[in-house]
């Protein structure tokens, strides 16, 4: 009886070293580029996201208070039913529009849990470039052609949105350029 030799298993190893072989061009390719387009940064960009709307709903939330204590103090001060009236339809409309601040609360919640996912996902990505080791992947990156320009939007690279905490120019240093 003659030996058949199986070769199932060179196959599955030599896919297994292609698909470790593209894997590490894409976690080179997510690490590459500018660093506010980039994996690494998305779930900061998220945070701020949540910590600027929640701000903004809190000030929103303090002005139409206040309205409403004006409105209250007119009202104090006044006999005339037409006035009365306006008055109780501002504060209507000032009670609905704290009402529909409500929805920073909601947005929060699912910005946070897409927040862990991506930051679940980020570990993973790190750990994955720790056991391959990070200078081969930045060596991977060298390798990598800068990626193309979406045709689409072609003032991209003029639009930097805003800066999260801490790496933003400073109105000083605007200031600076300017004198």
């Amino acid at each position: 009886m003659s030996y058949k030799p199986d070769n199932r298993l060179e196959s599955e190893i030599r896919n297994l070293a292609q698909y470790i072989k593209r894997f590490r061009i894409e976690i080179a390719r997510i690490n590459k580029g500018d660093p506010d387009s980039n994996f690494r940064n998305m779930s900061d960009h998220l945070d701020a996201i949540t910590q600027h709307t929640d701000s903004a709903t809190h000030n929103i939330l303090q002005n139409l208070e206040g309205i409403a204590d004006l409105v209250g103090q007119l009202q104090d001060k006044t006999e005339d039913d037409d006035t009365n009236e306006v008055c109780d339809a501002v504060m209507e409309k000032a009670t609905n529009a704290m009402e529909e601040c409500t929805f920073q609360d909601i947005t929060g919640q699912r910005v946070t849990k897409i927040i862990s996912s991506i930051r679940f996902v980020e570990e993973r990505v790190n750990a994955m470039i720790e056991l391959m080791g990070r200078d081969m992947i930045e060596a991977e990156v060298e390798g990598l052609p800068e990626p193309e320009p979406d045709p689409e939007d072609a003032d991209a690279d003029l639009l930097n949105g805003p800066q999260l905490p801490g790496q933003a120019i400073s109105q000083d240093d605007i200031d600076k350029l300017f004198a």
